[in-house]
């Protein structure tokens, strides 16, 4: 065996500077399989707590390695249980691509994120959601990229309908049997109704906010999805993401950050003019 160095009592070979890199790149890959949603904290905990492991193994920390090892033990079911639908997804990818002269399997690992749906009249969503503010009817709305998300869907009624201004407003209206819950909207259709979504247990959310609120805050903390909450009380309107909320929002600027939820081209953080009648706030609920 060549060896490449030796730091302290580890010799490095040119066989583990490789294996090292491949890793590295695999690691990365993942990274961006699952950034911008609420895995990749899951993953870097999971990632933090494998190198501490190894640190420890090597250290010869007899004690800390078997407490550590019993985690490490159960790791690979773990991750398969927390992130089965990235896992899915990217196993129907590659089930889908076998046939290599009509798409490249590279090409469509490289469009996954990026694909979006222009069969999706998000101005005719937005005009319903007009409707809703002036009358202060309350909805839910979830919009999904890259998840079908049928464990929630199939906790209300399902649809599959294309989004239009006159359905919408039939559903949250008041004395529809549909309107309690959620809508869930992917690939440019309503897949379901009266969806139950999980309830936020943040303890530094307004008290203002109500179950819908809440929901769309539980939503976005646990899934990689944009909510619409429209307040049945005042009728103003929150956009949540990845655990933050925004309100205050002009239609206009809902509309665009729809849209460049759906075409995969969100900015880093979130920045829109201030309403007049009311001041756009960026919370940050961790």
């Amino acid at each position: 065996m060549i060896f490449a160095f030796k730091v302290g009592f580890l010799e490095v070979t040119w066989v583990d500077l490789v294996d090292i890199s491949l890793v590295a790149i695999l690691l990365y890959q993942i990274y961006k399989l699952i950034r911008g949603s609420i895995a990749v904290k899951i993953f870097l905990g999971i990632l933090a707590l494998y190198l501490i492991y190894l640190i420890v193994r090597a250290a010869q920390m007899e004690l800390l390695t078997t407490i550590l090892g019993q985690f490490m033990g159960v790791g690979v079911l773990a991750m398969i249980i927390l992130f089965q639908p990235e896992i899915r997804k990217f196993l129907l990818l590659i089930g889908r691509s076998t046939d290599l002269n009509r798409e490249s399997i590279f090409k469509n690992l490289a469009n996954w994120r990026n694909e979006h749906h222009d069969d999706f009249d998000v101005h005719e969503l937005i005009e319903a959601v007009k409707t809703l503010k002036a009358t202060r009817t309350g909805a839910l709305i979830v919009f999904s990229r890259d998840i079908e998300l049928k464990f929630y869907a199939e906790t209300g009624d399902a649809l599959d309908a294309k989004v239009s201004r006159k359905l919408l407003l039939s559903i949250f209206n008041k004395s529809s049997p549909l309107h309690d819950g959620a809508i869930i909207i992917y690939k440019g259709r309503i897949k379901a109704a009266r969806c139950v979504l999980p309830v936020s247990e943040n303890d530094n959310l307004p008290s203002t906010f109500g179950l819908r609120h809440r929901s769309a805050m539980g939503m976005s903390e646990v899934t990689d999805t944009l909510l619409l909450a429209v307040s049945e009380e005042t009728g103003r309107l929150i956009l949540a993401r990845n655990g933050k909320y925004l309100r205050g929002l002009k239609l206009k600027q809902v509309e665009q950050k729809i849209i460049e939820y759906l075409h995969n081209e969100e900015p880093k953080t979130w920045e829109a003019i201030p309403d007049e009648s009311e001041p756009v706030e960026e919370i940050k609920t961790q």
